[in-house]
């Protein structure tokens, strides 16, 4: 296992790019076994989930092929339409398989999904939207089994707009016969992007980016080339970054309007932003205001960025709250950045940060994607040196984060541990 070593104390500065979005590339690698044939997705990161999910995928026949961030996939046979444990146990999104290998092919068996150690994040809402397309489902020995002779478009609503439910009934739906009409649909740009390619393979789809989305089934779809998107979240984290050490920095080849509402609080807090087309500049102030924040599906504030922001708010001048109603229990990070010196109490779905304490160097250990990160941002500043264990939850996420936190100043390096 890998470990990160820093040194806290270096503001940030200079410039550094966002990579693509890895949640993106996770629906548009799936999508893309709705066609036979040859895609080209630009942009991909180069990051573990990406690894895991071309492994995946040609298990299933398909290939797999990353070269300098260009990933080359043919789907033109697809053999074996099972998702097996032994991949999908290292990643939740490996269910979005499940909806385009049912429309493709009328059947799909694929194994219950793993992935972060926090939290249920229960399939139902997949397996039900499904239904509602004429899919008959059992779950049997820990697999989900699928089959349909072809499906039937229809009216779907989600109790909760669901972004890996939203993408695959989506995607099921544009080889269905008839109308699907999702309600309460996810409105993240990931889904959006998600339903582009879609568009540009064929599918006939209405409402990208809105809570309802009509899909209005087709006989075939072809393989296309893509772009993908940028990362929110990483560009989130890096701005974060600049903002934690006292910085001032240029985050390029991002989306502004997909993080306006983290670009709000952080104005917020105190630092001064600036956007020209797609580079965001930040100056941190000489002292960070306490911003609470409530997490919500977007244009909310995301989920994904709540343990970095929590990060930051044990550094603001006051005490803040930080409440996740997307995801009540994830604050495994808590204990953690305690280790650190951030002075954090949680009670059921909120934490309340005292900020303004000293952060000292400390061993920590990642737990999932989002809170190792929050741990690397608390330790650009502790005083002394920080060890970050297990930052393979982290590399599910992040391309070379050292590298580009090395580039803006940062005092970080990757070292080797013997730890099991």
């Amino acid at each position: 296992m890998d470990k990160f070593v820093i040194r806290g104390g270096a503001p940030l500065s200079g410039s550094v790019n966002v990579t693509g979005a890895k949640n993106a590339t996770l629906e548009l690698m799936p999508a893309a076994l709705l066609a036979p044939g040859v895609f080209r997705l630009r942009n991909t990161p180069n990051i573990r989930d990406v690894w895991t999910m071309s492994r995946l995928m040609s298990s299933m026949g398909a290939h797999a092929e990353l070269n300098d961030n260009e990933l080359f996939l043919d789907t033109t046979n697809i053999p074996r339409q099972e998702a097996p444990y032994e991949h999908v146990k290292r990643m939740r999104a490996s269910i979005h398989v499940l909806g385009p290998l049912l429309a493709r092919y009328g059947y799909a068996k694929v194994s219950l999904p793993g992935g972060c150690a926090w939290g249920p994040r229960p399939v139902d809402f997949h397996l039900k939207g499904l239904e509602r397309l004429g899919a008959e489902i059992t779950l049997e020995g820990g697999y989900i089994i699928a089959r349909a002779e072809r499906l039937k478009g229809a009216r779907v609503s989600f109790d909760f707009a669901s972004v890996g439910a939203t993408f695959n009934v989506m995607a099921a739906a544009t080889l269905a016969r008839g109308r699907t009409v999702i309600t309460n649909a996810a409105m993240e740009p990931e889904v959006t992007a998600a339903g582009r390619f879609l568009q540009k393979m064929g599918a006939q789809i209405e409402g990208l980016g809105t809570s309802t989305i009509t899909i209005d089934g087709v006989d075939d779809l072809k393989p296309v080339d893509e772009e993908t998107i940028p990362d929110r979240i990483e560009a989130a984290t890096l701005l974060i970054a600049v903002a934690i050490t006292g910085g001032r920095a240029n985050v390029c080849k991002t989306n502004p309007y997909h993080l306006a509402f983290v670009l709000e609080k952080l104005e917020e807090a105190g630092c001064e932003i600036d956007i020209r087309a797609d580079v965001i500049t930040l100056k941190a102030p000489e002292k960070l205001a306490p911003v609470g924040i409530t997490t919500a599906v977007y244009p909310g504030f995301p989920t994904d960025v709540q343990a970095q922001w929590m990060a930051l708010m044990a550094c603001a001048d006051g005490t803040s709250t930080v409440t996740d109603t997307v995801y009540r229990d994830r604050f495994s990070h808590v204990p953690e950045l305690a280790r650190l010196g951030c002075d954090i109490h949680v009670n059921d779905n909120t934490a309340t940060i005292r900020g303004g304490g000293k952060l000292t160097g400390a061993t920590v250990m990642s737990t999932d994607l989002r809170a190792s990160v929050s741990m690397v941002l608390a330790g650009l500043v502790a005083d002394g040196e920080t060890e970050v264990l297990r930052v393979y939850h982290l590399d599910r996420g992040y391309e070379g984060l050292e590298h580009k936190l090395t580039a803006l100043g940062a005092d970080i390096r990757r070292e080797k541990t013997e730890e099991m």
